[in-house]
């Protein structure tokens, strides 16, 4: 591979960038609160009026910053690119150089199917590509359902002896699931990080093509001063309505942000946690994470664990790199509006940790920034929100001195809510639309200008026409968004933290079901109804301007329950709605992914009555996976009222079944190997009449069981 880059730019070049762009959110936001103040304030200024403009002035900045990079990224694709980012190009007759490097992938009560099978999509892709012996792969579980367990390591063990990845596929279970996601990936690095020299941090539904990792690891063995390169995954499989708009947005939109903010962050770039390689040392000599003051939500162990981490390593000297053009990286989203909103909700806690951060000693003002957009990402809902409330306490102000005609200048006209000539007002609205939607248009520009784009978004029409009808539902889904992260941020700021829960990826055919909705939409719906008819009686004309947001909020229900219908999805990508290049031209890996998971999908769990306790059943019951499962334990030797209480709970086991079981104590048997092995043994040598009628049941399947697949038994 010869290098095209420079990863130290001139400083002042790279000064000049960064003084050009922000001079331009600057200028922009200027602009804008010098339209707002003269509004507000031509009869006069109160308290209100103070505040208004206060947040005015920081919701527009953090809409100026969206306009300036994907003006900045228009300016840098236009023109080729930029020169000055990490790129290779492959020379002929030269083989990248490699180096060790672990791929790893933190589990939480996933879908086992999905996460083995892109493993071995993975694998068979590295494969391809002659290095494979660079790379082991790494899944870290902190699963904490028995069923959940048993099933991942048996689809390990399944998928090593299927593709002889015995040595190269490892699985890790871990008995205390401390720090969640960022304790896991800790965890490894402490018992093996010394044995690799870079990392590649994958989620349970990333995934990345050989030739996109083996040129990752080719660019770190280029530039030895560079610590994360982070790619841009693209969204894929997107069944319902939701995940395809979503889908769309981030294919067509993404590339011009992307640009503009690698444009003026160069090596200060971020981690975004997942699909992103990692040099280990420094990361393990620098990037230990600090415990905020305080407790949780906003103190304590930090949730968000990968802004803090780019810091940290820009921190010791290290680059923090974003890769765009590296293809082959590719994520799923979740499937419906209320799913989405509960990975907000602890993305939000994370981020509003961040606060602590801002003035953390050593970070680079880059890396502050980055702290600052990812707690505005989730802030600014609560202050649009209070901005649209004290709008209309200043309308009602306004209304009733119209009324007394009390107002100096007579001449004026209430538009928007607001005392001012028509035109002032109206520059200001299409100054603000054409912010929000100018970015839009300009990629959708970009696009028709390629030729070989346009094919694979499904012909001109279609892509306009997805695009306009993107930016309609994204219209209506911003007010329900806005509620959503505004009581999120309202719970974490009033100390109510958030539980550690597995994700939702798969879409239902039925989609989110009516009580769902309700429950989780209702108060939207009626805080939209009580908001607009109070302000159609109090002031009409603030009622049409407010009309965007309510239409939103009252129908926040039924939109919330189209957008989840994947059939709704796969009409819509029949009719060539949404489409994406990921659809059109799919990635032999997405082609083998998708196929893979259709099979397993099909295959349905049998013996459904023993189905809640099927893990343990296994466990115990069948010799090789006793044997397998004890053998992946750390061996510990428990006190003797340990071993007391572990006994009187393997007698209970076999003499009651495991209905009367917690979870609890499930798990504290599976992670005690005497007592895997004790159970097993007396399970085949008791004699039938000492045992649950539960157990009894499941030998009798066990002939059945051990004739079908071990593959065919899990979903």
């Amino acid at each position: 591979m010869q290098l095209f880059v420079n990863p130290e730019m001139n400083a002042r070049r790279l000064n000049r960038r960064r003084f050009l762009f922000f001079s331009a959110v600057f200028a922009l936001t200027s602009i804008a609160t010098w339209f707002m103040a003269d509004l507000l304030w031509r009869d006069g200024i109160n308290r209100l009026q103070v505040g208004l403009l206060v947040l005015f002035v920081i919701l527009f900045g953090h809409i100026a910053v969206g306009f300036c990079s994907a003006l900045v990224g228009f300016y840098v694709v236009n023109r080729g690119g930029d020169s000055c980012r990490l790129k290779a190009e492959p020379v002929a007759g030269e083989e990248p150089v490699l180096a060790s490097t672990a791929i790893v992938i933190p589990v939480y009560n996933e879908d086992v199917s999905r996460v083995f099978e892109g493993v071995r999509v993975i694998y068979r892709s590295l494969e391809a590509t002659g290095r494979l012996e660079h790379f082991d792969f790494f899944i870290l579980s902190d699963s904490d359902r028995p069923n959940q367990w048993i099933e991942e390591e048996v689809a390990w063990a399944e998928l090593c002896k299927q593709v002889n990845g015995f040595g190269t596929i490892f699985y890790r279970k871990r008995r205390q699931a401390i720090n969640k996601k960022a304790g896991n990936v800790a965890d490894f690095l402490r018992r093996w990080g010394k044995n690799y020299r870079y990392m590649v941090v994958l989620d349970a539904d990333s995934i990345m093509t050989g030739a996109s990792l083996v040129r990752l690891v080719s660019l770190m063995e280029k530039n030895p001063q560079v610590g994360i390169i982070q790619t841009a995954p693209r969204l894929v499989f997107g069944e319902t309505l939701y995940a395809r708009l979503q889908a769309f947005a981030n294919r067509l939109y993404s590339p011009l942000f992307l640009a503009g903010i690698n444009y003026w962050q160069q090596q200060d770039g971020n981690y975004w946690g997942h699909n992103a390689i990692i040099r280990v040392q420094p990361f393990m000599d620098h990037c230990a994470l600090p415990t905020l003051p305080g407790s949780e939500p906003f103190g304590g162990r930090i949730l968000s664990h990968d802004f803090v981490e780019a810091a940290l390593m820009r921190r010791a000297g290290w680059g923090v790199w974003l890769a765009a053009d590296v293809g082959g990286s590719y994520e799923e989203t979740p499937p419906t509006l209320i799913d989405s909103a509960k990975r907000d909700r602890r993305w939000c806690q994370g981020n509003m940790q961040h606060t602590w951060l801002l003035t953390a000693r050593g970070f680079r003002p880059a890396n502050r920034f980055h702290l600052l957009m990812g707690i505005m990402g989730y802030a600014s809902s609560p202050l649009w929100l209070l901005f649209l409330i004290l709008g209309m306490v200043e309308a009602v102000n306004d209304a009733a001195l119209d009324r007394m005609g009390m107002f100096r200048s007579p001449d004026t006209t209430s538009f928007f809510g607001y005392r001012a000539e028509v035109p002032e007002s109206l520059t200001l609205f299409v100054f603000t639309m054409l912010l929000l939607f100018l970015p839009k248009i300009v990629s959708v520009v970009v696009a028709l200008g390629r030729p070989e784009e346009i094919v694979r978004f499904g012909g001109r029409m279609r892509l306009v026409g997805s695009a306009l009808l993107e930016a309609a539902v994204s219209a209506l889904l911003a007010p329900i968004n806005m509620m959503f992260n505004s009581k999120f941020v309202v719970y974490t700021v009033f100390g109510q933290g958030v539980t550690w829960a597995s994700q939702n990826r798969r879409a239902e055919e039925d989609g989110t079901d009516w009580r769902e909705a309700i429950i989780t939409h209702g108060p939207h719906m009626v805080v939209g109804l009580v908001w607009g008819i109070s302000s159609y009686v109090l002031v009409p004309v603030y009622f049409w301007w407010l009309s965007p947001v309510l239409v939103g909020l009252i129908l926040s229900i039924p939109i919330s329950i189209f957008l989840s219908k994947a059939g709704l999805g796969r009409a819509a990508r029949r009719a060539g709605l949404f489409l994406t290049p990921e659809e059109t031209e799919p990635a032999p890996e997405l082609q083998s992914l998708n196929r893979h998971l259709e099979e397993c999908y099909r295959k349905l769990p049998p013996f459904e009555p023993l189905r809640g306790d099927y893990g343990i059943m296994q466990a115990v019951l069948d010799p090789y996976i006793n044997a397998m499962h004890v053998a992946l334990l750390r061996q510990r030797r428990p006190s003797e009222e340990s071993r007391e209480w572990f006994l009187r709970l393997r007698e209970r086991l076999l003499r009651e079944g495991p209905a009367g079981f917690s979870v609890k104590e499930k798990m504290a048997l599976l992670l005690d190997a005497d007592s895997m092995i004790w159970l097993h043994r007396e399970l085949w040598s008791c004699p039938a009449g000492s045992l649950a009628e539960w157990w009894r049941l499941a030998m009798r399947q066990y002939n059945v069981l051990t004739a079908t697949p071990t593959t065919a038994l899990y979903r």
